[in-house]
């Protein structure tokens, strides 16, 4: 596949057995293997507890392009940016397991770097399966990140996005809430990571590309949870803590 693909695909896999048994891996693998580009897959273990490690191994051997990376536990943020950090693609993106976005809406994605971004995010698109708790938490959660960041992203937290090589190694590396090696707990979904992923990447000034994708409440993703109190309060703390990281200069530009 030479040193340098076209595109990295990060898939970051916390205790994913179930996932991985109904075939995700092949979805993604049957895509990949029919396009004109370079790619690998960077399949990013976050120090499972079951048997998914053994698993994202045993398809990594029979599947060419993929591999996998075992790290400590640290949370979702914290593998995503290990991933991120190690992709060697010109183009990086970071996808969640489950496909809740299928990998064809790459398709989407990729012409806008030919355009000239920097980053292509995922705005979902219809929220199919969302349930009325979790839309308003969402639009709650729009509105303060507006008035405390100022991000005017329709939806920071799709986990579907791209990014040049040179943005995604130059944002991950800033990152002060969320970093590379930061212990957690759980499957950590954390909704201030892509906040403070999106107010560097506009700190930097790079060029951001909103692209309507499909998306779908999976069952599966039912086994990390949605807490609406917890959930909305990590979110607000999150917020707050990037705001402050901002007053105080820790994202200032020079290095």
């Amino acid at each position: 596949m030479g040193a340098m693909p076209y595109l990295s695909v990060v898939i970051p896999a916390y205790n994913e057995v179930e996932n991985i048994k109904r075939g995700v891996l092949g979805s993604v693998y049957d895509y990949l293997k029919q396009q004109k580009y370079t790619w690998e897959v960077l399949l990013a273990n976050d120090g499972s507890t079951d048997d998914t490690s053994k698993m994202l191994h045993k398809f990594a051997d029979k599947h060419k392009g993929f591999r996998v990376l075992d790290e400590p536990h640290r949370g979702k943020a914290g593998i995503v940016i290990a991933g991120m950090l190690k992709a060697a693609g010109e183009i990086v993106i970071f996808t969640d397991m489950d496909q809740a976005t299928p990998i064809d809406q790459l398709e989407k994605m990729l012409p806008k770097f030919a355009e000239g971004y920097a980053l292509a995010i995922g705005v979902r698109s219809g929220r199919k399966g969302a349930g009325l708790q979790r839309l308003a938490m969402a639009y709650g959660f729009a509105v303060l990140r507006f008035a405390i960041l100022r991000l005017p992203f329709k939806d920071t937290q799709c986990g579907f996005k791209g990014f040049t090589n040179k943005a995604a190694k130059e944002i991950f590396r800033r990152m002060q809430v969320f970093r590379d090696g930061q212990a957690s707990k759980g499957s950590a979904v954390t909704a201030g990571f892509d906040l403070e992923v999106l107010y560097i990447a506009r700190k930097l000034g790079y060029k951001v590309a909103e692209v309507q994708v499909e998306w779908s409440d999976s069952g599966e993703r039912g086994k990390h949870g949605v807490n609406p109190i917890k959930d909305s309060w990590e979110g607000l703390r999150d917020l707050i803590r990037v705001r402050v990281n901002a007053v105080l200069g820790k994202y200032k530009v020079q290095e």
